[in-house]
């Protein structure tokens, strides 16, 4: 069904892959973000990695780990602490991690982390983005708006809620990912107004 088609489409990305200069991971409590992260550095398709994410804006706590707990068991206060561990454990050096751990929400990723690739005076002219398959249109779209001069390659990371997988294939057969697919749809229309109206007097 075409109205099917079409959010797929929008929503759910992925590029091929590409050397680039860094990988960045925006936020998240999934280990599996790090695991493929590092697989990906481990290939040599960037030299830096990225993640971000300090506490979470609901709770205002780190929202503990979703998985694999039994690997990744320390106390961590921050999403950044988290997947930086995650990508030690998996073999990336930690010369090539650069914390963003302030960020609350996927728009203050995106921003923070221009802030410290400015800090580190870094010329990024192309990017991997690690992100969970359903949120890659929306970090894609913060990502794009703090690095308008990037050029972003999308690498999902396939999302599973309840051990259940909701990917482009099947998110429209279940209501959890009908709501999460279309939660989704709708905080990438109402979470843009600003910008986009800015962008609307340069155009």
């Amino acid at each position: 069904m075409k109205i099917i088609d079409d959010i797929t489409n929008f929503i759910f990305l992925e590029d091929e892959m590409e050397e680039a200069d860094i990988i960045f991971i925006p936020g998240g409590s999934h280990p599996e973000l790090g695991e493929y992260a590092a697989e990906l550095w481990k290939e040599g398709l960037a030299t830096y990695i990225m993640p971000s994410g300090g506490v979470s804006i609901k709770t205002g706590k780190f929202n503990g780990v979703k998985s694999k707990k039994e690997l990744y068991s320390k106390e961590y206060k921050t999403d950044c602490e988290f997947l930086a561990d995650v990508l030690c454990i998996n073999g990336v050096s930690e010369n090539s991690i650069l914390w963003e751990d302030t960020s609350s929400f996927t728009k203050e990723n995106a921003i923070f982390s221009r802030r410290v690739a400015d800090e580190n005076n870094m010329d990024i002219k192309k990017a991997i983005l690690c992100c969970k398959s359903f949120h890659a249109r929306r970090s894609l779209m913060c990502y794009q708006l703090a690095f308008p001069d990037t050029e972003f390659y999308i690498q999902p990371v396939p999302y599973y809620e309840k051990n259940v997988l909701i990917s482009k294939d099947n998110w429209f057969k279940t209501e959890a990912g009908i709501k999460r697919v279309l939660g989704e749809l709708q905080r990438c229309g109402n979470q843009f107004n600003e910008e986009i109206m800015q962008l609307r007097e340069i155009l």
